[in-house]
């Protein structure tokens, strides 16, 4: 067996934004796991009160801290409070993220710019605050939280899907600015996971048996699915890896269509 001390994250710190539930969560788990203390965020610092005892019972450190990525100030106050705390952040998932659904149509001015100002200017702000500190040691992981609609593109998600693919891109461009100073930038782009931002469609059983035919492992994903990219991708295990874009869908976006019933002999 090889050696799995280059997925080791003891000694390292973490800040995983949006970490009041779903994915943020599983993510911040994983790293705690692998050995990560935690700086986790959120729009209310009180929502993550039993999130933080969770990973303190895991013997790992944990500090929540009040972050709005809609706002420059907040974005500027997390990243410094971050680095005063622990003297040093390694690592940032930035997985604040929030959608519209609407048909194309029925969109409206403010729609597109609650969803862009958060999945896409958001996580530029926030990648660039933490990353300046991040030069001064040269060393970083940052991970963009995308999805499978960084590729795919689906009717009533066209601000998501706008933001998720405009995710992809600044990924590439912020690994090339800031690979010189030792830190590297990839995407981690989710399949069709259950969550709370698509409960509702996974109410539509129809819809979910559809789904599951289209993914080539005929299932919908488990958070736990995402465990191992995310460690990958903080460690040093994927030291020579930037500016790409890891899809873990099931295989969806390998083209998979529902097969055509055998005609009888």
């Amino acid at each position: 067996m090889g050696d799995t001390s280059i997925f080791d994250l003891s000694g390292r710190v973490a800040i995983v934004t949006g970490a009041s539930r779903g994915l943020g969560q599983y993510f911040g788990r994983a790293l705690a796991r692998a050995g990560a203390d935690l700086v986790i965020t959120s729009r209310s610092i009180e929502a993550l009160e039993p999130f933080r005892r969770e990973i303190e019972e895991m013997g790992r450190r944990a500090l929540p801290l009040e972050l709005d990525v809609r706002d420059y100030d907040s974005i500027q106050r997390m990243a410094r409070d971050a680095w005063e705390h622990y003297g040093k952040v390694d690592i940032l998932v930035n997985n604040a993220g929030c959608n519209i659904r609407k048909p194309a149509f029925e969109v409206t001015w403010d729609d597109w710019n609650t969803v862009l100002d958060t999945n896409l200017r958001g996580t530029f702000f926030v990648a660039q605050a933490v990353a300046r500190r991040m030069a001064e040691r040269r060393y970083g992981r940052i991970i963009n939280i995308g999805s499978v609609t960084c590729v795919f593109g689906y009717a009533g998600l066209a601000p998501y899907g706008a933001s998720r693919g405009g995710v992809k891109q600044l990924t590439m461009s912020l690994a090339d600015d800031w690979g010189p100073y030792g830190i590297t930038v990839n995407c981690l782009a989710p399949g069709w996971f259950k969550t709370e931002q698509t409960r509702v469609m996974y109410e539509d059983q129809e819809w979910v048996e559809y789904l599951c035919d289209r993914i080539p492992l005929k299932r919908p994903g488990q958070p736990t699915d995402l465990d191992g990219a995310i460690v990958f991708l903080a460690s040093d295990a994927s030291a020579y890896i930037t500016a790409q874009t890891l899809l873990v869908d099931g295989g969806i976006t390998g083209g998979s269509t529902r097969a055509l019933p055998r005609k009888k002999d």
